[in-house]
């Protein structure tokens, strides 16, 4: 496809003013990172076993090697260009690169804008290769070929909660093709947390802990994340030691594959957080009990953890032991470890001693068991709490540490950059990284425009720290037009012409060019994806949030976030119709509809239900029936269409969770994991859901149909109820029989499909016609 030649440019990477001492700190770290990471002989044939899973076809088409960073101006860098054959039967272009992470995102370049390709996701629709042509047909290179440059050292991926509300319940095959994904799509630094808590395990007992004393202090599987971070414990547990051994076996593997692509994988380090039984077992030990996150009634069994304060000399001696046991287990893999101190918990005092002794320990028990540690922090505390985290407070935190041993993630920069009002975090090195989803929620979102030049724009900027770009999602698997865009901007040192990028990114998406996708996605472009209000997006659709409240009060639930006019994101979906004939075939295009579809009914149920309240204000009681029911129906409608798509299932959710059950007990424990998360959270009484219900809500059939749906149905009979019999909203009544129901789904056990029905084009007409035509 040699029309998308013209849109390659060799990318020169920009040299920008850094202070020597930035410069030489980088340069270190790399350098000491480097002397880890494995051959080029190992390399190459990692980028080799890649290709062969991903494109078995043309295992013989492409020469891989690696080079020095001397060919690359002393940076990281992939060339393309074509090969010179030996014999009929050679290679047609040579990839080089200077780690096998760069071979591959060349590879993924050369065969997305020369032949069209694209790979998503096995969830967002997957891979489009009909466009590559057959092998000995691969469309050549002009000149001397191509160099595209990192603009910066680092390419970070993931969030510390995706782990939870992504890749829970992976085994080794899906995990294999994650890291295919991420090494495609140029990742060389991704989070590895998988498995801690077996070297939490015996870094305990080695503490005089015993394995009844860990039973209340990890979280469930499906609530890791927080037991991790110290906001609760125990919820969900225990852990039983097949799924502690079972984790560690699988983390191996995932290190073993990072670190043959050349990644450099991120581990975790100690924050501070400790079971409740260290204060039996050292009682002298200055241990602080926190308060309550997002608890109902502040349970001790599951809230309000125990934080080993920092200068005791007791934390430095056990975060020294879990980074020794981590290296005894896995070797010497990594220098780069992440610690997030008071991630949504408060420090005790704002006094900037404290602050300051409390990283300086945090890296002191990083460094005495690894020299050369350098501490990986998100910095989504200044955001989340910028009350608290003033100039002089921030200062103590990020300036705790010798320069250059920390590295700071901005992780809300495509939104809320901590950057620009910081002095580039006062000098400290930092990820320019894009957050945009919260929960794991399935919602048609993204800031085009910011992603396409935000990176560039701060790298640029005066006394720039920028180091890396990353990708800190909550969850993953969708809206892949953000992850493609961001991911191609760690290759990038000037901005997209977006309009221009789209019109190639959905001819690859779909394999051919369609003008009426085209303009549907023009206007997605400026529409859902032109988000510029500054607020998060999280998932608030009343079908998947409904409000907890009595309709005849003031309104003071969260609204659905809408930013857009939703009359245009309907004309986008009829011109995504219109190519339903032309590219049927195509995974991705059915995906792509499926989920605008989704988007657009549920926007629609958003005003069906405000209608509903509306009306019973104004004791419409005819006018409640009809929006209510109305509101019910598209219920119904959005998981039929869901349904027709595999993507979108609830049941190979819960059945992932049972597949890595080894006995009853742990299936039972799993599934319940798997049903909580996505559904009530956290705990509640008999009448307070918790407050965190539907944080992780999901668009998906079955959740609809089985959970979603009979929400909607009890509350409007109270409502009904009312307003027929001239009463006050039984709110209490309500919550109790909703909490009962919500309760009884999560400890059930009923299956749900794993294998999609339907014709997913039909129904999406069908809707179209139905609500719109």
């Amino acid at each position: 496809m040699s029309k998308f030649n013209s849109l390659i440019l060799v990318l020169i990477l920009f040299v920008f003013p850094l202070a020597l001492s930035e410069q030489e700190a980088i340069k270190a770290i790399i350098h000491r990172l480097d002397s880890k990471t494995s051959s080029p002989s190992i390399q190459e044939a990692a980028a080799k076993g890649l290709l062969r899973r991903f494109l078995p076809t043309h295992v013989d088409s492409f020469k891989f090697q690696i080079v020095s960073r001397d060919v690359c101006g002393g940076g990281s860098c992939f060339l393309i260009s074509n090969f010179k054959p030996s014999s009929s039967n050679s290679a047609e272009i040579l990839i080089r690169g200077t780690t096998a992470v760069e071979i591959t995102s060349g590879l993924y370049w050369y065969l997305k804008y020369w032949c069209g390709a694209h790979v998503s996701w096995d969830k967002t629709g997957g891979v489009q290769l009909a466009s590559i042509p057959k092998p000995g047909s691969l469309p050549l290179l002009e000149g001397n070929g191509v160099v595209v440059k990192r603009p910066v050292p680092w390419n970070y991926y993931q969030n510390v909660v995706t782990s939870s509300y992504s890749y829970v319940w992976w085994d080794w095959e899906r995990w294999e093709k994650e890291i295919d994904w991420m090494a495609l799509h140029g990742i060389n630094l991704p989070l590895a947390f998988t498995g801690q808590e077996s070297v939490w395990r015996s870094v305990f007992r080695d503490f005089n802990l015993t394995v009844k004393d860990l039973d209340n202090f990890f979280g469930g599987p499906a609530f890791l994340a927080w037991a991790r971070m110290g906001n609760l414990h125990g919820w969900g547990g225990p852990l039983s030691k097949n799924w502690l051994d079972q984790q560690l076996a699988l983390q191996k593997q995932i290190l073993s594959r990072m670190r043959e692509l050349g990644m450099t994988p991120v581990l975790p380090s100690f924050s501070g957080n400790v079971p409740a039984a260290l204060t039996k077992r050292f009682p002298s030990a200055d241990i602080t009990r926190l308060g309550n996150w997002n608890s109902i009634n502040a349970d001790p069994s599951t809230c309000c953890t125990y934080l080993l304060n920092p200068s005791d000399p007791l934390f430095v001696k056990i975060g020294e032991a879990f980074i020794r046991q981590q290296i005894k287990e896995y070797g010497d893999v990594t220098d780069i470890y992440n610690c997030d101190t008071f991630n949504e918990n408060t420090p005790p005092t704002n006094d900037t001693s404290y602050i300051s002794s409390l990283g300086a320990s945090v890296y002191k028990a990083m460094v005495k068991a690894d020299k050369d540690a350098v501490w990986l922090m998100q910095g989504w505390l200044f955001y989340s709490d910028s009350t608290f985290w003033k100039p002089e407070q921030m200062k103590a935190l990020l300036h705790s540490v010798p320069f250059g041993k920390m590295i700071v993630l901005d992780l809300f920069a495509d939104v809320k950059p901590i950057w620009k009002t910081s002095s580039q975090f006062y000098g400290t090195p930092y990820v320019w990284c894009m957050l945009h989803n919260f929960g794991g929620n399935i919602e048609m979102y993204g800031v085009l425009d910011a992603i396409s030049s935000g990176p560039v724009d701060a790298l640029a900027s005066e006394n720039s720290t920028m180091v890396g770009v990353g990708m800190c999602m909550e969850g993953i698997e969708h809206n892949s037009v953000v992850y493609e865009l961001m991911s191609e901007m760690a290759f990038r040192s000037k901005k997209v012409e977006v309009q221009d990028w789209l019109t190639t990114y959905s001819r690859c998406r779909y394999g051919k060019a369609d003008r009426f996708v085209e303009a549907a996605w023009n206007i997605l472009y400026h529409t859902i994806y032109n988000c510029t209000d500054g607020i998060a997006d999280h998932n608030n659709d009343f079908i998947v949030k409904l409000p907890d409240w009595d309709p005849s009060s003031s309104f003071d639930q969260k609204m659905p976030h809408l930013w857009y006019p939703t009359q245009e994101v309907i004309n986008a979906l009829q011109l995504l119709l219109k190519a339903g004939d032309n590219l049927r075939n195509s995974t991705t295009y059915r995906y792509d509809l499926v989920d605008l579809t989704r988007q657009v009914l549920g926007k629609l149920a958003n005003e069906e239900y405000l209608k509903a309240v509306s009306s019973f204000r104004r004791k419409n009681v005819a006018a409640l029936n009809h929006h209510s029911k109305r509101f019910v129906q598209l219920i119904r409608d959005i998981d039929r269409l869901l349904a027709s798509d595999s993507n979108f299932l609830v049941g190979t959710w819960l059945e992932s969770a049972k597949k890595l059950a080894t006995n009853p007990s742990e299936m039972k424990q799993y599934e319940w994991n798997a049903r909580t998360q996505v559904t009530m959270w956290y705990d509640n009484t008999e009448v307070n859901q918790s407050k965190l219900h539907d944080y992780a809500n999901k668009y998906w059939s079955g959740l609809l149909e089985g959970y979603y749906l009979p929400r909607a149905l009890t509350y409007f009979y109270y409502v009904s109820k009312s307003l027929r019999k001239n009463e006050s909203f039984h709110l209490e009544e309500w919550r109790r029989e909703w909490i009962l129901f919500s309760n009884k789904w999560q400890a059930a056990s009923e299956t749900y499909p794993v294998k999609a029905e339907g014709n997913s084009i039909a129904i999406s007409r069908a809707f179209y016609e139905k609500y719109f035509g």
